[in-house]
């Protein structure tokens, strides 16, 4: 199929990943469907603008984030009901990912409206493939909530058997790292990737404590996918 056999649902929305590093990953059907939909809901306009300007798209930009997802979502429904088409973006990776959109899917869902996902960059699934740790079977937790429920969350996971995947920020990583130890115990495998398909992407592996040395002597950067093995 070529672009011009290409062809857009009306009234739907089109949730379209974009590049969680490299530029190169945002794909032709990507850059295409927004420049076709009628409004982009972005996480973050500054950002997305920057990337609608590096790919000559000039759709209309809407704010689409935490903070207004509430009381925007009726007006959108109904300009769905209308037939008119929306693209939501995050920041970076597929939108609903740790990110503002399902709260808009979900409304989608209970008023019949048609929701299509794009296929495309997301931070979690390179760094599983790659951390040598079983990913046949795996859980998803994203990020841990930083204080209520914290704990009884780590303990919940402690006893997991598949493959436990979390993202953590660079001033938390070291705090993380500490908490497995204290709960999965000092033995249990560990791979912590960063800059996933940036100049300076990396992965570590090893058990917490070796990881800990690591970060402690060399500051964490970057958003990071924490692999942890499940119990045997």
């Amino acid at each position: 199929m070529t672009m011009s056999d290409f062809e857009m649902q009306r009234g739907a929305v089109y949730l379209v990943p974009t590049p969680i590093g490299n530029l190169l990953d945002f794909a032709p059907r990507s850059v295409e469907t927004l420049k076709r939909v009628d409004y982009i809901l972005a996480e973050d306009t500054r950002t997305t603008g920057k990337l609608m300007k590096h790919f000559g798209i000039e759709t209309t930009l809407k704010a689409h984030h935490q903070h207004n997802e509430h009381r925007g979502i009726p007006g959108w429904i109904s300009a769905l009901k209308t037939g008119q088409t929306l693209g939501v973006c995050s920041d970076a990776g597929t939108p609903g990912i740790s990110d503002p959109a399902f709260l808009l899917v979900r409304a989608c869902v209970e008023n019949d409206v048609p929701v299509i996902c794009l296929p495309g960059p997301t931070a979690f699934v390179p760094a599983l493939v790659v951390s040598g740790i079983p990913c046949d079977r795996f859980v998803f937790e994203g990020f841990l909530p930083h204080k209520k429920g914290r704990q009884k969350r780590l303990t919940a996971l402690a006893d997991e058997e598949r493959t436990v995947v979390l993202y953590e920020s660079p001033h938390r990583i070291i705090k993380l790292l500490e908490e497995i130890g204290t709960h999965c115990g000092p033995d249990r495998a560990i791979s912590c990737s960063r800059e996933i398909s940036k100049l300076h992407e990396q992965t570590l592996r090893g058990t917490s404590h070796a990881l800990i040395e690591h970060f402690t002597a060399h500051e964490p950067r970057g958003e990071f996918v924490v692999i942890v093995s499940g119990k045997k």
